[in-house]
């Protein structure tokens, strides 16, 4: 079964390769959206550093300076397995603990405004990638989520904090599933953020996260919350990224 994946006891057949040369850099920024990868290339001054292949192609690293500090950045693929295997291949790419991640997540609670900052406390383990990284439970706690409301509050950013729920199959979220997570406390949902931090506790990093409240699950029928064209408020808002790069500063 899947919740008896997690083996310590035995060594793992491949390994991320740990490169003591790699470039060193402060934290890493990870974002899902293209539209931000764009914004940030023609926005900042952005250097490659570091690339990693996947079958799908070649993923590039970014170098950004940032007052005073160095900073990673590349766009990450949707969904835990790939998610966290880009993680895993940075490991021998570039030096850092830090990992600031940020994207859009389905809100399960109309009752949030949208396009506000949701902060995941604990994360529903409704995917299979965690289980190779930790013993099985219902929940895997977000340990950074106190450090990133800190930082929301200190800055004027209206922010949420909840459980989340994270699954593998979007297509999948009945209404259930759906009322059943709501219960429970779950205020959004999205497909990443269990394994990440799972992967995290394993390799000893630290991740901070954040999502953009985006479609609502939380309606007679569901509602996109976006009309074509519009970023703003969306996973695609580049003034995420200036958020996620000021949070980047202030962990370091």
């Amino acid at each position: 079964m899947i919740t008896e994946s997690f083996d310590d006891k035995s060594n793992a057949i491949i390994h991320p390769r740990k490169n003591e040369n790699a470039p060193r850099v402060d934290a890493c920024i990870l974002t899902f959206s293209h539209v931000i990868e764009t914004f940030v290339l023609d926005n900042y001054e952005c250097t490659q550093i570091a690339s990693f292949w996947f079958a799908t192609g070649n993923t590039p690293i970014y170098r950004i300076a940032y007052k005073g500090k160095v900073f990673a950045f590349y766009k990450t693929y949707v969904g835990a397995p790939a998610c966290v295997g880009t993680v895993e291949d940075t490991l021998s790419e570039i030096q850092t603990d830090k990992y600031i991640v940020f994207g859009g997540a389905g809100c399960l609670n109309k009752e949030i405004a949208h396009g506000k900052v949701m902060i995941p406390t604990e994360a529903y383990r409704d995917e299979g990638t965690s289980y190779h990284y930790a013993p099985a439970s219902d929940y895997i706690t977000v340990k950074n989520a106190d450090v990133v409301a800190a930082f929301m509050k200190e800055n004027g950013i209206p922010f949420v904090k909840g459980k989340t729920w994270t699954t593998d199959s979007f297509y999948r979220e009945t209404i259930n599933n759906f009322n059943k997570h709501k219960e429970d406390g779950c205020i959004s949902v999205e497909m990443e953020c269990s394994a990440l931090q799972a992967m995290c506790d394993f390799r000893g990093l630290n991740l901070y996260t954040f999502f953009t409240s985006g479609d609502l699950l939380d309606a007679p029928e569901w509602d996109e919350r976006r009309k074509d064209g519009e970023n703003k408020g969306t996973q695609h808002d580049a003034g995420h990224f200036d958020i996620a790069l000021e949070l980047a500063r202030y962990v370091v």
